[in-house]
């Protein structure tokens, strides 16, 4: 009986512990707090758990950040609307960039490009959506590219139940995905149609993913949640520019910290005629458009 014993309890212990199982996994997800709350050393554990769910799913390494808002930054977009030339490769970055969903049943974008006939007054609803973009641009037209404005005062925020949206230090409106309960009430706030809800799993081509990703961005995200632009925040809180800045092919985008003195979009902000869609709402849009024509 005794050497039984001992010889159980002298057994070797394992000096690395078992791998999480998916159901864990999916667990500690509903029970995860929200970011903003969460301690350092809480972000890696969830981070480390999204990345195995991410390798089962799709059987690739992901590097996911949770780089913070940077210090003494504002992030402001501006965008020449009199030289847009309508051909849509903004959106098409953004989509490959920020593992949006793809398919003819459930794709998401977005950035929208509106086209305006030039002379005639226009309401953004009245904007023609699905012009062919193989004859751009026309001459007898104009194009405004729309997306999150991201709001000094987003209506959007005040409308979420759980707090899962919010507006971060450096001025973008960001999404806890983790904590979106679908409930859409985001989407009936926004007055510029800025939200997509996620219906499905969403569709990403293998060979077409991008495993640099930020948290708070563009990681593949589950169905029943609202997402929309943030700014690529896995490029721009790296010093990088947005996806669709780089793709503009007539250079109409620019891109910056409004807080900086001798930056391009401050020089434009300081010199230029510019304007922020549905300004009398005072949601205070960070999202400027200016003419040099």
């Amino acid at each position: 009986m005794m050497g039984g014993v001992l010889a159980t309890t002298l057994l070797p212990v394992p000096l690395h512990a078992a791998e999480p199982s998916p159901i864990d996994d999916t667990i500690s997800a509903f029970l995860q707090g929200h970011f903003q709350e969460l301690s350092v050393a809480e972000k890696k554990k969830v981070v480390a758990r999204l990345k195995r769910q991410y390798k089962r799913r799709y059987g690739k390494d992901f590097d996911i950040s949770t780089q913070g808002a940077l210090p003494h930054t504002k992030f402001s977009y501006f965008l020449d609307i009199s030289r847009c030339i309508g051909c849509r490769r903004c959106m098409q970055a953004c989509v490959k960039e920020n593992n949006c969903s793809r398919g003819t049943k459930s794709p998401i974008q977005y950035i929208r490009v509106l086209k305006f006939k030039k002379g005639v007054p226009f309401s953004l609803e009245e904007g023609e959506h699905f012009y062919d973009d193989r004859e751009v641009p026309d001459e007898k037209a104009f194009y405004m590219p729309i997306q999150c404005q991201q709001c000094d005062n987003p209506s959007c925020v005040k409308a979420c139940p759980t707090k899962a949206t919010y507006k971060d230090k450096d001025g973008v409106v960001v999404v806890d995905y983790n904590w979106c309960i679908g409930c859409r009430y985001c989407m009936q706030a926004c007055p510029y149609q800025a939200r997509r809800f996620n219906w499905s799993e969403p569709v990403l081509p293998k060979d077409e993913i991008n495993t640099h990703t930020h948290y708070l961005g563009n990681r593949p995200r589950p169905a029943g949640v609202v997402e929309k632009c943030h700014f690529c925040l896995q490029r721009t809180r790296e010093g990088d520019y947005p996806a669709c800045h780089d793709a503009c092919p007539a250079g109409v985008r620019k891109f910056g910290n409004i807080l900086d003195k001798d930056s391009d979009i401050r020089n434009i902000f300081d010199n230029y005629r510019i304007f922020r869609l549905k300004e009398e709402l005072n949601t205070q849009p960070n999202f400027y458009y200016y003419t040099t024509r």
